[in-house]
């Protein structure tokens, strides 16, 4: 979708317009101008019940007298006192369903007039371009009978004399939400599709159409390191494993890099210790934080943020072959220390581990790893925040800041070191799990114990990176909050200025 700030007289608009109305009648500015030119027509309508304002609902108009418009639809945004950032989203999300079902090429978007004391106006385009990608998505590239498409092209934001950051932000929201669309069809691939090389090659596609520096790792080179850690994980796939090594070189040369590191394991079985059926399809999706950073690095390449950065992705199947690791072996990671495998679905700290070792060797100015980690995660917060792990409190509020920005929030939980005594071995240096108490924390745990060298945070997905039901599909979280991270820290080197 293309997207574009001009000074328009709302009135004197010929073709569709988006605008939005509160309950009890209460209108935002850009609906009380349409109210005015059309001779109080739209107050009539609420008056009268026809127009109730509630959050979700949306009212079409054609031909409103004392208006050029062809088409008006009036979105609920519910209780102004209650109106948010993701409210606004949702509504134009609305709006945008809606207007599927018509030939409208063009719309002009006027949700973004809420006061603006509550936000920044800048930041909800970025937030809109985002929201508007994000509605009009669908992955439908194994249906033989397709989802007719939206005839919309072209969203239109008013903005009399937009300054050089609005239509910057613009930008920004586009290549974010390009970033979050090639994650979100990354982890709808199904896994006889997307396998380690399938991902292997959606990064090499990424390297030569921006420019960006690609290095893939196989088995040998993995066995020549000592990655003892990552093979036991992939040693029962027929697939062979890959990492991922994908850098975006934008800053200064020399200057130490930010390190993304997602977990790609393109399915998950459990190996030996088997998932029960239901719902394991969904392991599909256990590659999400993967496709996320290499999302991430699509938007900084697009922008040309002015930062050094490494994506890190460890690809591999943990399946339950003759040859797969048993619960009991041992393995010896690459930083030098053993690992009694208890569990070998526990395996995502296994590729992470390694990976976070191997990072050591880019001198990285923070390393943050985005996992589906553990279902403790999930059971702790749900589908609405990602679980956030470091002891960096700086960096801890670096990211919540972003999450907020981005409405991509992150909730962080403890790392305290009572909780290393769980990953206590007779037999080797650590276990890879510490059982059902605490889950996600001791997997975070396990984690820090590979990332003593730099700044590190650990961000656990398996809540947001999907949705399952009727509306089941990767979600591209957590790209917008990285992509806003990459932004404030991109802003520190002059960029925007």
């Amino acid at each position: 979708m293309e997207f574009s700030i001009k000074s328009i007289r709302l009135e004197k608009e010929r073709g569709t317009i988006i605008a939005g109305v509160f309950e009890e009648g209460k209108f935002t500015a850009s609906a009380h101008l349409l109210d005015k030119a059309s001779g109080g027509h739209l107050g009539r309508l609420a008056r009268r019940g026809d127009l109730t304002g509630k959050s979700g609902s949306v009212t079409t108009l054609f031909d409103t007298p004392g208006l050029a418009c062809e088409r008006l639809l009036l979105v609920g945004l519910g209780k102004e006192k209650d109106l948010r950032p993701e409210t606004r989203g949702a509504a134009l999300a609305t709006a945008l369903r809606a207007l599927r079902t018509t030939r409208a090429r063009e719309a002009v978007c006027a949700l973004l007039d809420s006061p603006p004391e509550r936000d920044d106006p800048v930041q909800r385009l970025r937030q809109a371009a985002i929201a508007a990608q994000d509605a009009t998505y669908a992955f439908e590239e194994y249906k033989r009978e397709k989802t007719r498409p939206a005839a919309l092209k072209k969203l239109v934001f008013p903005m009399d004399d937009p300054p050089a950051a609005a239509k910057r932000a613009l930008a920004e929201g586009a290549a974010i939400a390009e970033g979050i669309a090639l994650a979100r069809d990354l982890g709808n691939q199904p896994g006889n599709v997307c396998t380690p090389d399938y991902l292997a090659r959606a990064a090499e596609r990424l390297a030569k159409t921006h420019a960006l520096r690609l290095e893939v790792l196989e088995r040998k080179d993995m066995e020549k390191l000592g990655m003892g850690a990552l093979l036991a994980v992939a040693q029962g796939s027929r697939q062979p494993p890959k990492l991922i090594v994908l850098r975006h070189k934008g800053g200064r040369s020399g200057a130490p890099p930010i390190v993304l590191v997602g977990k790609g394991i393109t399915f998950d079985s459990g190996g030996i210790s088997l998932k029960p059926a239901a719902e394991m399809d969904e392991m599909k999706y256990d590659m999400c934080g993967a496709a996320a950073v290499l999302g991430t690095t699509l938007v900084a390449a697009r922008l040309g943020l002015p930062l050094n950065l490494v994506a890190l992705a460890p690809a591999c199947e943990n399946m339950p072959d003759g040859g797969a690791t048993r619960p009991g072996d041992i393995v010896t990671s690459l930083s030098g220390q053993t690992i009694e495998i208890l569990n070998t679905d526990a395996e995502g700290r296994l590729i992470l581990c390694d990976t976070l070792a191997y990072a050591e060797r880019f001198a990285p100015e923070t390393v943050i790893d985005v996992a589906t980690l553990t279902g403790a995660c999930k059971i702790a917060l749900g589908h609405v925040a990602t679980g956030l792990f470091t002891d960096v409190d700086t960096l801890a509020r670096e990211l919540a800041a972003a999450g907020e920005a981005a409405l991509d929030k992150v909730w962080r939980l403890p790392l305290w070191e009572e909780y290393q005594e769980s990953l206590k071995s007779p037999f080797a240096d650590m276990t890879n799990t510490g059982g059902r108490p605490a889950g996600a924390v001791t997997a975070a745990c396990f984690l820090s114990r590979f990332t003593r060298k730099y700044a590190w945070a650990h961000l656990d997905i398996a809540g947001t990176a999907w949705k399952s039901g009727s509306q089941k599909g990767a979600t591209g979280r957590p790209v917008a909050l990285l992509a806003h991270f990459l932004l404030a820290r991109a802003a520190r080197e002059g960029y925007g200025a």
